[in-house]
């Protein structure tokens, strides 16, 4: 079963689920901009919210702007804490080597997820116990499935 929780509004425009079981709403521009290839912009969403304790939100991309467009949010995600009351913006960026990108007050440019979150009591110690991951960190599970040679392109095709 999915978790409702209620979350104080003022905005122009409610945040919008496009589907059910979407995890995301749509969060749109407040005002309009022009993104010139590898140009950042932070843009209004007219939205303010008012998140319960134990709660926050998060700005992410949207996938069709991201893939078609090449426009993404650059603190993805974007976290707004449940003690924030200001304006929701959002940092886009066009990273399109070629064109620019126009966004026209009204544009769905951005989604909100909310989610729970736990608060952590940090404990200091000496020495942390080990792991079967230990220290291994960027890239160190490899990049290549068992068994293939990750330097040979894998085809379809068969001799």
């Amino acid at each position: 079963m999915v978790e409702t929780v209620e979350v104080l509004i003022n905005a122009p425009a409610i945040p919008q689920y496009a589907h059910p079981g979407d995890a995301g709403a749509d969060l749109h521009a407040a005002e309009s901009v022009r993104l010139e290839p590898g140009e950042r912009a932070l843009v209004g969403t007219g939205v303010s919210i008012a998140l319960p304790d134990g709660y926050a939100a998060f700005v992410v991309p949207r996938s069709g702007l991201a893939s078609k467009h090449g426009i993404t949010v650059v603190n993805s995600p974007g976290t707004v804490d449940a003690g924030y009351r200001g304006e929701i913006k959002v940092t886009l960026l066009n990273t399109d080597r070629a064109a620019s990108y126009e966004v026209s007050a009204g544009d769905r440019i951005a989604q909100l997820v909310i989610m729970p979150v736990a608060r952590a009591r940090f404990i200091p110690v000496e020495k942390l116990p080990g792991s079967q991951r230990g220290e291994g960190g960027f890239g160190s599970t490899g990049y290549a499935t068992a068994g293939q040679n990750p330097n040979v392109q894998q085809s379809g095709a068969t001799s």
